[in-house]
């Protein structure tokens, strides 16, 4: 009998515990899918620090070569230098993480050649369509003459193409903490680091895929609780923390007090449009004033997408952008094959650091201009009642205006909310922005009250 992979393929990935919901059989099918769906004659694996990752990735390379297709295993990789190999070599890739998922977890994250990704609409549905066929009919007979599987590092050359990218010859000396979380960074950041004037206090640098002093998720504040001690103690510069696959950062300044990521964007934006004048910023709904701000400040474009990694990238191929910036800690270059990469925006934050005077948090509060709630996850019965409620409440005000691109966003001249609904749990997410703190709280409480009234 055909497998039901629709609990694990999901819109822009595969994701699923191991082994009960997916195992190196059905990863052997997904190998051979992706080389028929590409078309590729040749392809990219890398896989992170899990347990099940090794295995996984091997059978998967094991399906691409039974159809045909030269497979360069990277072996242990940030997400990122992924993209970066599919990118440098021009293939299509495979990527073998669950990000900051518990250990259970594993996953692929698939892209065509130059880093394009592979979702539901790119690809995506049509592998898994074969993958169910094949699982229950058997698969296809390997084709006369099967691919050849080498191995290939990719680390030194992805770390000489990020430092291409970024002018760090004028930094001065800087103290840095990083928090791998026992991921991938701990791999990356060594090599990335080394010929930096910085004195690195690594924490959490053992490859761990069972995560064993917190999650590798650094947007809950939860999990830099460690950092921000650690950085003060040191009295460091300043605190970076990556998520399991590396390919997200968070930022900790010289005071222990974490950055937003909406200040980053900002800042990096600002750092690009002076390497790419009159150029197109992209960032998401949820993110700060500040940014567009700041873009158009700096002679730029800023353009609002829709949350979500495949929004963005569809909007930085669509209009060019030179850059793009997520509240998720997510980072988007152009000249990294729009892809996103924690590490080259890390790398940016250290550059802007290093060639001025004064301490971080100096440097970000031109960037961080508005008080702002985070998101704030709510678990409900009935979604919909839920947003409706919200929705009547301030629809009627005269001096609010309501914009429903992703959820609901209402606005006024001194404030901003979104409300919208995870597409995966009981929740809606609620991100609050506003002049001042007080009128910030005034408008959370109000709409926190409506969206938990039974």
């Amino acid at each position: 009998m055909a497998a039901d992979l629709s609990q694990i393929v999901k819109a822009y990935d595969v994701r699923g515990v191991v082994p009960d919901q997916w195992d190196e059989s059905l990863a052997e099918l997904f190998g051979a899918a992706f080389v028929q769906v590409t078309e590729a004659d040749a392809i990219v694996v890398g896989h992170d620090m899990r347990p099940s990752s090794p295995g996984l990735s091997g059978a998967f390379a094991r399906g691409a070569a039974a159809r045909g297709a030269d497979v360069t295993l990277i072996g242990l990789c940030s997400t990122d230098q992924l993209y970066f190999a599919s990118g440098h070599f021009g293939l299509p890739g495979a990527m073998f993480t669950a990000s900051h998922n518990p250990a259970q977890y594993n996953g692929i994250k698939m892209c065509r050649a130059g880093a394009s990704p592979v979702g539901q609409d790119t690809g995506l549905a049509d592998i898994r369509a074969l993958a169910e066929t094949w699982s229950g009919e058997g698969a296809p007979e390997p084709v006369a003459e099967p691919g050849k599987v080498t191995e290939h590092d990719t680390l030194s050359e992805y770390a000489a193409y990020l430092l291409s990218l970024v002018d760090l010859s004028a930094m001065r000396p800087l103290k840095v903490v990083v928090d791998a979380g026992n991921g991938m960074g701990g791999h990356t950041v060594p090599t990335v680091f080394e010929s930096l004037p910085v004195t690195l206090v690594p924490m959490y640098f053992e490859l761990d895929g069972t995560f064993p002093n917190h999650e590798a998720n650094p947007l809950d504040p939860a999990n830099i609780v460690d950092l921000q001690q650690r950085v003060r103690a040191e009295g460091a510069d300043i605190g970076i923390a990556f998520d399991g696959d590396a390919d997200r950062c968070f930022v900790v300044d010289e005071r222990g007090e974490g950055v937003s990521p909406s200040a980053i964007t900002a800042l990096v934006a600002a750092r690009e449009l002076a390497k790419h004048p009159g150029g197109t910023v992209i960032h998401n709904l949820i993110t700060s004033w500040s940014v567009p701000e700041v873009v158009r400040e700096n002679g730029g474009t800023p353009v609002r997408t829709r949350v979500g990694h495949s929004f963005i990238k569809q909007e930085m191929a669509r209009t060019g952008a030179i850059f793009g910036g997520e509240h998720s800690a997510h980072y988007y270059f152009r000249d990294f094959w729009n892809a996103d990469t924690g590490m080259l925006a890390a790398l940016h934050v250290l550059a802007a650091l290093g060639t001025q005077d004064g301490p971080l948090s100096e440097l970000v509060a031109q960037y961080d201009r508005y008080a702002g709630s985070g998101e704030i996850n709510s678990t409900v019965s009935d979604q919909a009642a839920s947003t409706a409620a919200v929705r009547s409440a301030f629809a009627s005000r005269s001096d609010v205006t309501l914009d429903t691109l992703d959820g609901l966003t209402f606005s006024t001249s001194d404030w901003w909310f979104n409300l919208r609904p995870s597409n995966t749990e009981p929740l809606l997410r609620l991100n609050v922005e506003a002049r001042d703190p007080a009128t910030l709280a005034k408008i959370r409480d109000e709409v926190l009250a409506l969206i938990h009234t039974p």
